[in-house]
């Protein structure tokens, strides 16, 4: 695990671009597992500078989202498509139909579960996976409960996460109650995980995740047996981890 502990959101923005640059320079098509959320939002920012300045070149990559509310319309401005589409792809050169995100209106669950699995498979895996984390440490969608579901499935959101994502709404009664979520092996099946973290609020998730038990009622801490894990946090969320707060990296 490589731990970058920077002073604030805009450093954490700025690593975590530089790092998934650093990937699509690599691997022009890469495979790439996208997050949702306020966190993620000054990353996308960034890679869209990167991509406008230094011609950064989205062309070849394909995404997958991790998540998107259920029954709620690609065209709602509180889909994740749509948040996907304001804040990152109208704004890069992104191949469309490269684009992975679960329908949310579907009708049949199941299936649709089970084509996103294929269609990851069929692109030869994620190759860099984004995450954020709740404040009840979830990860994609799954939330605290008392087993790991492995692969995409329909979650019931759990109150804590329906009340924290009410800030995006009029009201906690217009939060969908349920979503459609990657499954923790499949987030584990990505060859790099990026995960990122700001704020207060964030600090016990990421000390439970990072540093407690292995246990499905703290979905972030199978994190720990990922081989390839990079976690950029700021100073607050990194309150109670007991390393040097510094923009330096730490090996836990």
């Amino acid at each position: 695990m490589k731990l970058y502990i920077v002073d604030d959101y805009n450093a954490m923005s700025k690593k975590a671009a530089d790092i998934v640059s650093m990937q699509i320079k690599t691997k022009q098509n890469s495979v790439i597992g996208l997050a949702t959320g306020s966190t993620p939002i000054g990353m996308y920012k960034e890679l869209i500078k990167m991509h406008r300045k230094e011609k950064l070149d989205f062309s070849k990559i394909k995404t997958f989202n991790l998540d998107e509310y259920y029954k709620i319309h690609p065209q709602d401005n509180q889909s994740y498509r749509y948040y996907m589409m304001k804040n990152f792809f109208n704004h890069i050169n992104i191949d469309h139909n490269n684009i992975n995100i679960p329908n949310g209106m579907t009708n049949d669950t199941e299936r649709e579960c089970k084509l996103y699995e294929e269609k990851i498979q069929e692109s030869g895996g994620i190759d860099l996976q984004i995450l954020g984390i709740g404040t009840n440490a979830h990860i994609g969608f799954n939330e605290p409960n008392n087993k790991f579901e492995p692969y995409t499935h329909l979650v019931n959101l759990d109150k804590n996460t329906i009340k924290s994502n009410s800030r995006f709404f009029r009201s906690v009664e217009d939060v969908p109650a349920k979503a459609i979520s990657m499954g923790i092996k499949t987030i584990m099946s990505s060859r790099k995980i990026l995960l990122l973290a700001n704020g207060d609020n964030k600090a016990q998730a990421i000390f439970e995740s990072l540093k407690g038990p292995i246990v499905p009622q703290v979905p972030g801490s199978i994190l720990q047996l990922h081989k390839d894990l990079t976690v950029i946090i700021d100073k607050k969320a990194a309150r109670y981890l007991e390393v040097e707060k510094t923009a330096a990296t730490t090996s836990l």
